[in-house]
């Protein structure tokens, strides 16, 4: 059975990953070090057949006796910190993991090639988020320059300079994924789609920054894990590969959006659900939106998911799995943060 790392894994994106490379037949070892949780809510019935865990920083050397004990075929590097607002207020943490992290890793596998002689395949997963503020009617490629207006994406963006810079000063062998905005089951409660549906079933007013037109791109969660998984099999070292829909709404129409779905479910709504501005962050980008034609036509990868059906069946989960609300610490997740 072919190993795979994942760092990351008990992440949103990461436990999502780790479930569909399981059901590939793959043995998975999820590295993470566990920051807001005891463990992933999506991985709490993972086998221990083709799944290993290690609690551990990703800024750890013991990944170099990882590596060396189980030979991995490739590394999913998601392990990083994503919450923008999170990244007004503190910053310094968003160095030590996107950017020393990444660091670390690939010293790590620096090491390792030389002293096994055997290469591993990193795909390094970014955002669209370091191409920047977006003007209406463009959309970012993998040419476009690096723009960053956070300290989250500028993390983001060093780390992908320092990927491209090993693959060509130490001929480590990596990719770069940038993606567009995910949704679906088991993200975390700090980002729009599972705030808003919490606010929902809680009868709580659903806060939108500014005047909710920021705009958008959006990825059902499993289409990104195609993406990644196609990204490893026919990805060539040295490249970047934006992964996104083309589909993009603002915040205000995907909040009425939202609210029609559950309206249709029958469920009973109180009137304090309604939208409420609230003031917006510093620094916030209006428009995010990628160009993925190089990923259509080199790795023959398209989203399969419906925005609306992807949302629909987001909320369902939700619903169904109300005690994934529970998981978390409240004091973490619902405090307003970014106002620095």
């Amino acid at each position: 059975m072919k190993k795979i790392v994942v760092t990351g894994g008990n992440g949103f994106i990461g436990s999502n990953l780790v479930n569909f490379l399981t059901k590939k037949k793959y043995f998975v070892i999820n590295i993470d070090k566990n920051k807001y949780s005891q463990g992933s809510y999506l991985l709490k019935s993972m086998s221990k057949k083709n799944y290993k865990f290690y609690k551990l920083d990703i800024n750890s050397k013991k990944i170099f006796h990882i590596l060396k004990k189980y030979k991995p075929i490739a590394i999913f590097n998601l392990a990083a910190e994503t919450h923008v607002d999170r990244s007004i207020d503190a910053p310094r943490n968003f160095i030590s993991s996107n950017i020393l992290g990444t660091f670390n890793i690939l010293e790590q596998l620096r090491n390792y090639n030389k002293k096994i002689n055997k290469k591993i395949k990193l795909i390094h997963i970014s955002t669209d988020e370091v191409y920047g503020d977006i003007k209406k009617g463009e959309r970012s490629s993998e040419k476009s320059p690096y723009m960053p207006s956070s300290p989250y994406s500028a993390s983001k963006a060093s780390s992908d300079h320092l990927i491209k810079s090993y693959v060509r000063t130490y001929n480590i062998n990596a990719t770069i994924s940038n993606c567009c905005n995910n949704y679906g089951p088991g993200q975390f409660p700090e980002k729009l789609i599972p705030t808003l549906i919490f606010n929902i079933l809680n009868n709580k007013p659903l806060p939108i920054y500014g005047k909710g037109l920021n705009s958008r791109e959006w990825i059902y969660v499993e289409d990104h894990c195609r993406g990644l998984f196609d990204i490893l099999r026919k990805g060539k070292s040295g490249q970047s590969y934006n992964i996104g829909t083309g589909f993009n709404i603002t915040n205000l129409n995907l909040t009425k959006l939202l609210l029609k779905i559950a309206r249709n479910k029958k469920m009973k709504i109180s009137k304090k659900v309604k939208i409420q501005f609230v003031k917006d962050r510093p620094g916030h980008d209006f428009r995010y939106a990628l160009n993925s034609k190089k990923i259509f036509k080199e790795l023959k990868w398209k989203p399969k998911k419906n925005f609306e059906s992807g949302l629909n069946e987001t909320l369902n989960w939700y619903i169904q799995n109300y005690s994934f609300f529970n998981f978390f610490s409240k004091k973490i997740f619902f405090k307003r943060l970014g106002l620095k």
